[in-house]
C-alpha cells in the first residue's frame, strides 16, 4: 500500500468516526520522517480515542503495520505512525496550541474532498 492510499484509508477512517478538520499534508521533500501528515480533532477523549482505534484496526486490516502509537490514555495528543503517513489526532482543546498547519507551513495540502465511506 504506498502512502497516498495509506493516506486515503486513514482519513476515511477518521471521517467514519466523526473527526473534524481533516487536513492532510504532502510532507515529501520537506521531511523525512514521512511523505503525508493527516491532522485531525475530535470534541471529546473517548471521541478522539475512538478516532486512533478505528484507523490502527483499519490499517492492520489492510495488512500495514502500526510502527508506534502514543498518546491514547490522555487522548489530547495521539499520534499514528504508520510510516509513510503520521496521523496526529488532537481533543478539539489541543489543536489551536500546537497548530500544526501553522508549524508546517511549508507543506502543501492534500484534498480530501474525495474521502468518503
Amino acid at each position: 500500500m504506498e502512502g497516498k492510499e495509506l493516506l486515503e484509508l486513514a482519513a476515511g477512517a477518521a471521517d467514519d468516526k466523526k473527526a473534524e478538520q481533516l487536513t492532510a499534508l504532502d510532507m515529501r521533500g520537506i521531511s523525512l520522517i514521512a511523505d503525508y501528515f493527516l491532522i485531525a480533532h475530535g470534541n471529546s477523549h473517548k471521541q478522539v480515542q475512538a478516532i486512533a482505534q478505528d484507523i490502527k484496526k483499519q490499517a492492520q486490516e489492510a495488512g500495514k503495520e502500526v510502527k508506534r502509537l502514543e498518546g491514547f490514555d490522555e487522548a489530547k495528543w495521539i499520534l499514528i505512525d504508520l510510516e509513510d503517513v503520521i496521523v496526529h489526532l488532537f481533543h478539539k482543546d489541543e489543536r489551536p496550541y500546537y497548530n500544526l498547519e501553522k508549524l508546517w507551513g511549508d507543506a502543501s495540502t492534500v484534498d480530501l474532498e474525495t474521502v468518503s465511506n
